[in-house]
């Protein structure tokens, strides 16, 4: 039969290219000369730390980082979560995002509901952070995804392993 599975993974290698891109426009823009802002990524927790003197400051270093990821990859600025804005030494503030790989749970829930609520053939389960899709034609299965590409726009997913 043939099936297919929704995910949402991260390409980490285009995320640090945009991460690099984001410092070097911080380095060579003026007002950013003498100022703590920069950006940090770290790859194993999986965060992004913006760093600057104020709170403008971080949503300037914002509207250069979201552009610059959108850039790389296509909605990938819906996977951050951001967290609140923290003061550290004086008045210099940071602002940790986190990114979001994977379909989690809730998500995986929800796909699953749009999918029988739209009464398509198929069938659906819950493999770890993806979610496979059988059915018993392929032009079901591609209905399937032209539907999830319109029902879920706030978050990226990937639709692969297209088997028959």
């Amino acid at each position: 039969m043939p099936s297919f599975d929704i995910s949402s993974e991260l390409d980490m290698v285009a995320l640090k290219n945009a991460i690099d891109a984001v410092e070097r426009v911080i380095n060579n823009r003026f007002d950013f000369k003498g100022t703590s802002a920069k950006v940090d990524l770290n790859e194993k927790d999986e965060t992004i730390t913006l760093h600057g003197d104020s709170n403008a400051q971080l949503d300037q270093i914002k509207d250069i980082l979201f552009p610059a990821l959108e850039k790389k990859e296509a909605d990938s600025s819906k996977r951050l979560e951001s967290g609140e804005v923290q003061k550290i030494s004086g008045n210099k503030v940071k602002l940790e995002m986190k990114i979001k790989a994977g379909i989690d749970q809730d998500l995986a829930k929800k796909i699953i509901k749009l999918i029988k609520d739209e009464k398509l053939k198929v069938q659906t389960a819950i493999q770890g952070d993806t979610v496979r899709v059988t059915g018993a034609k392929r032009d079901i299965l591609q209905e399937v995804i032209a539907f999830m590409r319109k029902s879920i726009t706030d978050f990226p997913l990937q639709y692969q392993n297209f088997r028959d």
